[in-house]
């Protein structure tokens, strides 16, 4: 089966972190670039990070730059979004995305509040 199946999201209080995963499965993982977006009520999707097939090149949202990193470990047919210094602003649905196979997660929370 394709899917794309998203873990890690939950209640964190501001400046706390989360890593959040998405495991993929049903094709080849590793020749597939990746992408993180997020969606908070009310607000368009917007695409967080992205990172190439080999993971040599990573591209941010200018919102997140500095905070937010994202990698994959081909080997486990995962990529991550390890989330630091997080900020009220930063709750969303958090989706992976492989762009190539039009292909979405799930989802998972993630609300940052006091």
């Amino acid at each position: 089966q394709v899917r794309l199946v998203e873990s890690g999201g939950g209640l964190v209080q501001p400046g706390g972190s989360l890593r959040l995963s998405c495991t993929a499965s049903g094709f080849t993982f590793s020749s597939y670039p990746m992408r993180w977006y997020r969606q908070a009520p009310g607000k368009e999707r917007e695409l967080v990070a992205r990172i190439s097939s080999s993971s040599d090149t990573t591209t941010y949202a200018d919102s997140v730059k500095g905070r937010f990193t994202i990698s994959r470990d081909n080997a486990k047919n995962t990529v991550y979004l390890q989330m630091n210094n997080l900020k009220p602003e930063d709750t969303a649905v958090y989706y992976c995305n492989a762009p190539s196979r039009n292909l979405w997660g799930q989802g998972t929370q993630v609300t940052v509040a006091s």
